[in-house]
C-alpha cells in the first residue's frame, strides 16, 4: 500500500475539500504517513514528506521546489484536489518524474453552472435593473433604456471552447439560443458537436448579446481582449469573465464602459485581484464584481477530491488517466 500525506489549510476549507466519505476512501486505498498536515507546518517541516509517496493536496499547497524535493525523496505523484497546478509544480519536479493530476475537470463544472446563470440573467437584463450593494438603482436616466433580449434567438459568445466553455455551450442547447465561439484551436467539425459557430473575435463581439470569456492566462492571451473589442458591442450586450483578469486590457475596457453606461460588464476575477483601491472598476455602475466566487464552494470542493480518488484508482491500475496535468498541459491551462 502507498504511503500518502494529505496537505490542507484547517478548517473550514479542509472539512470542505476532505469530508468523511473522502478520508474514508483515502484511508481504504493509502497508508497514511502523518494525520493530515497544514501547509504551514509543512513549510516548517519538509522532512515530513520523507518516505512518502503520494500527495493529496489542494490550495495552498507550498510549490515543489528543490528544499521539498530533497526531503521527496520517494514521491511518486500528486494529487490536487483543486484547479490549476501552476502555484504547485516545478520544472524539477517534472525532471524527476513525479507526475501530477488535477480536479480542473470537477472545478469548471460550478464555473459553467455560475456562467450559464449569468447569461440568463443578463438576457433578461437582471443586472441592469437590479439594485447593486453600494451602487444606485439604474434607471433609464442614464442612457439604458432599452428593451432586453431575453433568451429566444440571441446569441452568446464564448471565447475559448475548453472544458468550461464547453460546458456551457451544452447547457445553453436547450435554449434555442445561437452560441458563437473564438478559439484558434477548435476546427469547424469540432464545433459542430459542441453546437457552436466558430467566428473571429471582432465578429463575436459584434454579434453577441453576451460575451463570456473562459481563456487561460498565457503570454500570447495577456491582454487580448481590448477598447476595440468591447466598443462594438450591441447596445445593452454584457460582458461576463470568470477566466483570468489579465486576458482583458481593463483600461480599454473601463474607457469604453465609461463612455457605454448601455453595456455591462460582470467580473468575477480581475487584475490584480482585488482591484486597486482607486480602481473604476470599484466604482463604474455599470460593473458588477464578484470575489473570484464561480470555482467549487462549500460541498462542490468534496467533488474536486472524489475525482482524485477516481483518477489515483486508475493510476494505481495502471489506466489512462483522464486529468493528468503533464508538463506540457500545464502551460496551456488557466
Amino acid at each position: 500500500m502507498l504511503r500518502a500525506l494529505i496537505v490542507s489549510p484547517p478548517d473550514p476549507l479542509f472539512s470542505q475539500v476532505f469530508g468523511p466519505e473522502q478520508l474514508s476512501a483515502l484511508n481504504e486505498r493509502l497508508a497514511l504517513a502523518h494525520p493530515p498536515v497544514t501547509p504551514e507546518r509543512l513549510r516548517a517541516e519538509p522532512a515530513l514528506l520523507c518516505g512518502v509517496d503520494v500527495l493529496f493536496t489542494t490550495w495552498s499547497m507550498p510549490r515543489l521546489d528543490d528544499v521539498f524535493l530533497n526531503e521527496a525523496t520517494d514521491l511518486k505523484a500528486v494529487f490536487y484536489c483543486a484547479g490549476t497546478i501552476r502555484p504547485v509544480k516545478t520544472d524539477a519536479a517534472y525532471d524527476r518524474g513525479i507526475r501530477f493530476f488535477s480536479a480542473w475537470g470537477a472545478n469548471a463544472i460550478p464555473v459553467a453552472e455560475f456562467t450559464f446563470a449569468q447569461i440568463i440573467l443578463s438576457l433578461k437584463s437582471f443586472f441592469t435593473r437590479a439594485v447593486v450593494a453600494e451602487k444606485t438603482v439604474i434607471s433609464s436616466s442614464d442612457g439604458r433604456d432599452f428593451v432586453p433580449a431575453g433568451g429566444y434567438g440571441s446569441t452568446v459568445g464564448l471565447i475559448s471552447m475548453g472544458q468550461i466553455g464547453r460546458l456551457v455551450a451544452k447547457h445553453l442547447q436547450s435554449m434555442q439560443i445561437q452560441v458563437l465561439a473564438y478559439d484558434p484551436y477548435v476546427k469547424a467539425n469540432d464545433a459542430k458537436s459542441f453546437g457552436v459557430e466558430v467566428v473571429g473575435l471582432e465578429e463575436l463581439f459584434e454579434r453577441s448579446n453576451v460575451v463570456s470569456c473562459h481563456a487561460p492566462w498565457l503570454p500570447e492571451t495577456e491582454g487580448l481582449l481590448n477598447a476595440s473589442l468591447f466598443a462594438r458591442m450591441k447596445p445593452g450586450a454584457t460582458f461576463i469573465n470568470t477566466a483570468r483578469g489579465a486576458v482583458v486590457d481593463e483600461v480599454g475596457m473601463i474607457e469604453v464602459l465609461a463612455r457605454r453606461p448601455d453595456l455591462t460588464a460582470l467580473l468575477d476575477v480581475t487584475h490584480p485581484e482585488p482591484p486597486a483601491a482607486d480602481s473604476p472598476l470599484r466604482s463604474l455602475p455599470n460593473v458588477l464584481r464578484t470575489p473570484h466566487i464561480a470555482g467549487a464552494m462549500g460541498n462542490e470542493r468534496r467533488r474536486l477530491t472524489d475525482y482524485m480518488i477516481e483518477e489515483f484508482d486508475r493510476y494505481e491500475r495502471g489506466e489512462a488517466p483522464d486529468w493528468e496535468v503533464t508538463r506540457e498541459r500545464a502551460d496551456l491551462l488557466a
